[in-house]
């Protein structure tokens, strides 16, 4: 990429709420936070729609050539119930319901995440830290929040002062909410409750005897909460100042905005530059959640297994059609998007075989350099992958143009449409060919192999319906063959 290019890449900014060129605090090494699972269940399709959603804005700066510590954390302690630091830890209460120790609760769901997150074909991020494995860093910060005077200690468990730090910074900055409007948004204090404000969070939290997870600390046995891991992990990592934090939107008006105030408090400065917000999924135009009855696994949406689909969708299925639209942008599931995400993930793959394919011609009609420079300005807007998309098609529609001899391509222009849809389909947007991944399987393969023999043989003696039920029983399962000059083609 040339340094030009680099330069165009504009991001929505939550924390100034507009587009900003983006200029990194020492080019060309990117500091990237963003906000990881809380494993005490499955992973859900809002928080796959966020890290796939990451990858994408991850592998992009790799391919403008930055150097990226990509860093992804993992809640394995002090997340409650309730935002207000109330109820039950949640990986206590998941491992007694299981009857098993709050670790295992933590490795059976870690590796279940990272399981579908390789389905998804994501790229690890360059480290993924636990809140466990930070507890030291943790309370040393939580140490000079209580010295710098923007926390206090009740009965062992220590609070950030919300309106101690209001007087002195903007507390509400991420949102653009004023603290008097957060206050009105808030319950009283009940005479139990040990804060001196009620927008006042935990930084440290007193364990009750029979708490599962507890460490030591200058303010007795205790857990840390759940925004001071991500403040101690980032810092540690990225350094008091990185360039992007992100995660997903639910996350901007308590956690991150707690983040923020926190890191101020303790290293005097801004943790990130640019704050990075993906959308909300809903299903039927609702809200996507469990007490709604419309939310559904990965699991569920790759076997069909749910009251609401119709049948199931392979993962570069679900991945193309969640970047068809806008990171920033609520993404609606229906059966009817799905199964068009579905055939049009399948045209850009047909698409790709063809073109590798075609012979080239002594001249070109076609202009490639204005496709790529029309797929990079799509991608220099805010990661705009719906309209990169659309350019992708266009592509297509040339490729099938020249496969039809209505267009042609010279050698070296066919070369170079080859790298762009390589390099934008799958090195940007993250996809590969199911159909090839799938056939790349030995036993796939040669299964196939003898399956076409006995159809071969059935049509030689012309036995129409052994050949007609063979390449139907296929299809109905998902496998599509081809009779072609150069011989029987098939893809999953």
């Amino acid at each position: 990429m040339s340094e030009e290019k680099e330069k165009r890449l504009t991001i929505y900014n939550t924390l100034s709420r507009t587009k900003e060129p983006f200029e990194p605090l020492h080019p060309p090494f990117v500091g990237m936070y963003v906000c990881g699972p809380t494993v005490y269940s499955d992973v859900h399709l809002g928080n796959c729609r966020t890290f796939i959603s990451f990858d994408m804005i991850y592998r992009y700066l790799l391919h403008l050539g930055y150097k990226v510590r990509y860093v992804r954390n993992i809640t394995d302690a002090g997340h409650l119930e309730g935002d207000r630091d109330e109820g039950d830890d949640k990986f206590a209460k998941r491992a007694k319901l299981e009857q098993l120790e709050p670790m295992e609760i933590v490795q059976k769901y870690t590796l279940g995440f990272h399981e579908v997150l390789a389905l998804f074909n994501t790229l690890p991020p360059s480290i993924e830290p636990t809140a466990t494995g930070h507890i030291l860093e943790q309370i040393e910060m939580i140490k000079k929040i209580v010295a710098e005077g923007f926390a206090y200690e009740v009965n062992g468990s220590v609070y950030f002062d919300v309106e101690k730090y209001s007087r002195e910074d903007d507390y509400g900055q991420l949102t653009n909410r004023k603290l008097e409007d957060l206050l009105e948004g808030t319950r009283d204090l009940d005479g139990q409750d040990e804060k001196r404000g009620r927008l006042d969070f935990a930084l440290w939290i007193k364990a009750k005897p029979e708490t599962l997870m507890q460490w030591p600390s200058p303010w007795g046995w205790g857990f840390p909460g759940w925004h001071i891991e991500c403040s101690a992990m980032s810092t540690k990592y990225l350094g008091t100042t990185f360039d992007i934090h992100g995660g997903g939107m639910d996350l901007q008006a308590t956690h991150h905005t707690n983040e923020i105030a926190q890191s101020k408090a303790c290293n005097h400065t801004a943790p990130a530059k640019y704050w990075i917000h993906t959308n909300m999924l809903t299903v039927n135009g609702a809200r996507m959640s469990k007490s709604a009855g419309n939310g559904f696994l990965p699991g569920e949406l790759f076997s069909g297994d749910h009251p609401l689909l119709e049948r199931g969708y392979t993962p570069m299925t679900v991945r193309f059609f969640m970047a068809q639209s806008h990171y920033r942008s609520t993404l609606d599931f229906s059966n009817e998007a799905l199964q068009a995400a579905e055939k049009g993930y399948k045209k850009l793959m047909e698409s790709l075989s063809i073109l590798e394919k075609l012979p080239p011609s002594a001249s070109s009609s076609v202009d490639i350099s204005g496709l790529e420079e029309k797929c990079y300005a799509a991608m220099n807007d805010d990661f705009n992958s719906p309209i990169l998309i659309a350019h992708l098609f266009d592509g297509v529609r040339i490729v099938n143009s020249v496969n039809d001899k209505k267009e042609t391509l010279a050698a070296a222009d066919l070369e170079a449409l080859k790298k762009l849809m390589r390099t934008f389909i799958f090195e940007v947007l993250g996809l590969c060919d199911e159909s090839k991944s799938m056939g790349g399987s030995d036993v796939i393969g040669g299964l196939m192999n003898l399956i076409i023999d006995i159809r071969r043989t059935a049509r030689e003696n012309k036995d129409w319906k052994t050949s007609d039920k063979i390449r139907d029983e296929l299809k109905a399962i998902g496998v599509e063959i081809k009779d072609t000059k150069e011989g029987v083609e098939w893809r999953i």
